[in-house]
């Protein structure tokens, strides 16, 4: 079984790094946007068999549920990877054999940028690590890992390292696969910016134009 996972941080904690531009009800309210905008391309996405989402946020979880997702209620918060550890054992024992992490945070990701990834996986089952770099080139964006608990999860600072240091010391084969539109999160006020100058049919972007961000 190969799962799309997005894990996502409750909306009262998230993207606290945008509070010099938004209030917290607007920081909420664009978390959710944009894991929406997350959640439909995976859904949407045809090399995926199931997609699973963990959370503590019980309005995300339910957004998930009412989208056939996979539902993973990690309670309270632990953190992005000991979250991503706790669904991937879960996963893993319900028989998903390949699991491709995609952060919440990247709205302009569609449907064949997750089928993308998927196809750059070996095809035969052979285990290896697929990596979509951040638009900075230091951060992980997306991680697929067949099998799913081939290596641990190093999001935070320099994860992009990280996680290649994980591979080699581990000696799986990995490929970085370079995706524009994944790798633009908006954990900025200046992403948000470059994100709202071009028109997108997203949640998100909708979200930017009600709080008057946009130039539409």
């Amino acid at each position: 079984m190969r799962v799309v996972l997005i894990p996502a941080k409750e909306v009262v904690l998230a993207k606290k790094r945008l509070s010099p531009g938004f209030s917290a009800e607007h920081r909420q309210q664009l978390a959710r946007a944009m894991f929406l905008d997350v959640l439909a391309a995976a859904t949407a996405a045809s090399r995926a068999d199931r997609v699973a989402v963990v959370s503590s946020d019980r309005q995300l979880l339910g957004l998930a549920k009412d989208a056939g997702a996979i539902v993973v209620d990690e309670r309270f918060p632990h953190g992005l990877n000991a979250a991503v550890r706790f669904a991937t054992s879960h996963l893993t024992a319900a028989g998903a054999v390949t699991i491709c992490t995609v952060l919440s945070d990247i709205p302009l990701t569609r449907p064949e940028d997750i089928d993308a990834v998927f196809d750059a996986a070996p095809n035969d089952g052979q285990p290896a690590v697929i990596l979509v770099p951040s638009h900075e080139r230091v951060g992980t964006n997306v991680i697929l890992r067949q099998p799913g608990a081939i290596i641990p999860t190093r999001f935070g600072p320099r994860s992009m390292a990280r996680h290649l240091d994980e591979c080699r010391l581990s000696g799986v084969r990995e490929r970085v696969l370079h995706l524009m539109r994944p790798a633009l999160d908006l954990d900025f006020f200046h992403d948000v910016v470059a994100f709202a100058e071009v028109a997108s049919d997203t949640h998100t972007f909708r979200e930017l134009a009600r709080l008057g961000l946009t130039r539409a």
